[in-house]
Order: C-alpha cells, then sequence, then structure tokens
C-alpha cells in the first residue's frame, strides 16, 4: 500500500492522503559497471559520487555476509508499491556488493549478487540539518538548493543517520497533505512502529500548510513547500544518498 512510505508523516492540515498515493516512474542514470577491485570499497568517479544498483530480478536476495548459503532476507521488485527496488551501494568484493537496505534497524546493511543490479553513478547527495530546518543538495561540490523544511517533533522525532531515497510516489492530490510529490526514504521512525496503516516509513514531501515549514511539526517526515519539492523532483534520482544530522 502507498501508505507504507508515508507511514510517518503527519499532514500539513490534519487531513492525509494516504492509501492514495502512486509510484511515478524517476529519470534514470547512466548506467555503468562498478570496477572490480581488490579491495572492499566502491572509489567513487569524483567527489561526491555514489553508486546506485537497481534491482534485475522479480526478487533480490540479501546475504548478511559475502557466500553465505542461506539469504538474511529476500526484497521484491518491483517494490510494494510498485517502483524499481534500489540499493546504495557501500562497498565492493569480486561480484559482491554491501548495500543500504529499506529495512529495519536502520543503518542495516547486507551482501546482494552484482550480477542481480544493474549499477549507476549519481552526482547528488542531500544534506538535512534538524535544529536548523535545511535541507541542501550537493551536485559534486556544488550546492544547488539549500531549503527550509519542517521536521518532527520532540515526541515524534525525525531519526539521524544514513539513508537514501527508495522511491517516488505522487498524491493522487496535489495539493493535499502531501503536496504533488513524496520521497520514501530507507529510513524509519525510532519511536513510531505504524502510522496510517504504514510501517513508519520517514519520507520527503510537500505540504497543503506552507507555514508549517521551518519549524518542527511532522511525525518525523521532512517536509518543504510544494515548490521546492517539485524542483528537487526534477534532478534526485532514486538512490541519492541522505543524510540527516541535529
Amino acid at each position: 500500500m502507498a501508505a507504507a512510505v508515508l507511514g510517518a508523516c503527519g499532514g500539513g492540515g490534519g487531513s492525509s492522503d494516504a492509501g492514495t498515493t502512486s509510484s511515478t516512474t524517476h529519470k534514470a542514470r547512466t548506467d555503468v559497471s562498478v570496477p572490480d577491485q581488490a579491495s572492499t570499497t566502491t572509489a567513487p568517479a569524483s567527489p561526491g559520487t555514489s553508486y546506485v544498483a537497481t534491482a534485475v530480478p522479480a526478487k533480490v536476495q540479501v546475504f548478511s555476509k559475502v557466500g553465505d548459503a542461506k539469504p538474511k532476507v529476500t526484497l521484491p521488485n518491483p517494490t510494494e508499491n510498485g517502483g524499481p527496488l534500489v540499493f546504495l551501494a557501500e562497498h565492493q568484493l569480486g561480484g559482491w556488493l554491501q548495500v543500504l537496505l529499506p529495512i529495519r534497524p536502520n543503518g542495516s546493511t547486507g551482501w546482494v549478487r552484482l550480477a542481480d543490479v544493474k549499477v549507476a553513478t549519481n552526482p547528488y547527495r542531500v544534506d538535512i540539518a534538524l535544529g536548523a530546518h535545511r535541507l541542501v543538495v550537493h551536485k559534486g561540490t556544488a550546492v544547488v538548493a539549500d531549503d527550509s523544511i519542517g521536521v518532527g517533533t520532540s515526541s515524534t522525532p525525525t531519526p539521524g543517520g544514513k539513508y537514501y531515497i527508495k522511491e517516488l510516489l505522487k498524491p493522487s492530490n496535489p495539493g493535499g497533505a502531501y503536496g504533488p510529490y513524496a520521497y520514501g526514504l530507507s529510513g524509519f521512525s525510532n519511536v513510531l512502529d505504524d502510522f496510517n496503516g504504514g510501517d513508519g516509513v520517514i519520507g520527503i514531501h510537500g505540504t497543503d500548510d506552507p507555514s508549517t515549514v521551518g519549524h518542527d511539526v511532522s511525525h518525523g517526515c521532512i517536509r518543504l513547500t510544494n515548490a521546492n519539492i517539485t524542483k528537487l523532483v526534477q534532478v534526485l534520482p532514486l538512490g541519492t544518498p541522505v543524510h540527516i544530522s541535529a
């Protein structure tokens, strides 16, 4: 259900579009081959560049260690919301990739077979400062966006950590609580196991109440003006790293 990706987001004006969103196709980046290195680190092609791994088969097995006989989890492709299954690649060892996973607990990693994914480079990254209520987008070493945001309250805080954009949803009502677009992140609320029928996934989305931007207002999601989330959707691909700090 689409509510899963918006499962920890509070509506701007008290309304809710949970369950009425649909996945939307996002522009892909150029496919590349990850260097087959003897070391366990995938060296970025340039400063700020990351690797996005997009699943190929209908199910992807994720292993705790390279060469394990049984996977620790198997993830569906497409996802439950209909979009492609993507990972943020962390390290490489021969024909294996260590990836950040879109599962609890936050920060979980695992190893996938290189043959099960297509790898692309991504020059973008997002830095979120909760106390300053700022979201900054970098392309390589350049800052391409610096926007005010709404964040979680003291009782339902936005969790800090390293995540990535796992999906992009388009609410059926662009003037509703989540605005015209909602990015789902790989992270989850630390205090909400479920919300609005979802499992507490953290998102970045628009709002029907722009006066709340710049304040601690949500159940953990990041809130932007509709104009600013629309601008981000034009450039940020799935798999973009998102760093959230105090």
